[in-house]
């Protein structure tokens, strides 16, 4: 039986909040100013202030950006509980990563499948898509991936070429081609998606 997928609720207000929390952090250990580090991902030092403040959410390729910028990994900005001993992760009990749908893409939200921690070789994700969603953009950067698709009908685009995928289809590819995806079909979709090294 599918769990249903929750609605981004008010509760998850400090998860985004400690995003904006950590971001101001490794920005001030790095030394970077506002200008300094909204020159260094391509945004405007008020976007960059707002985001900081918690006022406005950075899409996927933004957080990509700013982690790249800053020496860390979004999984650090997004850091969540162990589960029981560090091991199991209950049905119902993963936190779902809901950002700004402005501005992370529309109707995706990121299931953890692995909470960040550290020394962790692995990334993984269950990327849920609404009908009609879709990435906020291509996104490139170190490391592979594989995915399987575990319902609905989606389009990976690798670069210039899209690829439709299927229920029970799986893929694999080198994280430094662009890469976006959006769901190509008339019901929602989810991908069980690993990345390493984590990035994400």
């Amino acid at each position: 039986m599918e769990r249903a997928i929750r609605p981004m609720q008010s509760e998850d207000a400090p998860k985004l909040g400690g995003v904006s929390v950590r971001l101001r952090l490794a920005r001030q250990m790095q030394g970077m100013t506002l200008k300094g580090l909204a020159d260094a991902v391509g945004c405007s030092e008020s976007m960059l202030s707002k985001i900081e403040n918690g006022k406005s959410s950075p899409s996927l390729p933004m957080l990509h950006r700013l982690v790249e910028a800053l020496g860390t990994n979004i999984g650090w900005l997004f850091e969540e509980n162990d589960g029981e001993d560090g091991i199991v992760f209950r049905a119902g009990e993963r936190p779902i990563i809901a950002l700004d749908p402005l501005r992370r893409g529309e109707g995706i939200s990121l299931e953890r499948v692995i909470p960040y921690a550290a020394g962790h070789l692995l990334q993984c994700n269950i990327h849920h898509i609404d009908v009609g969603g879709e990435s906020a953009g291509p996104i490139q950067h170190v490391g592979e991936e594989v995915g399987y698709v575990l319902r609905g009908t989606v389009d990976l685009i690798l670069e210039d070429r899209t690829h439709r995928l299927s229920q029970g289809d799986s893929f694999v590819f080198a994280s430094n081609l662009r890469h976006a995806y959006r769901n190509a079909g008339g019901e929602p979709a989810s991908i069980f998606w690993v990345n390493t090294p984590p990035t994400f």
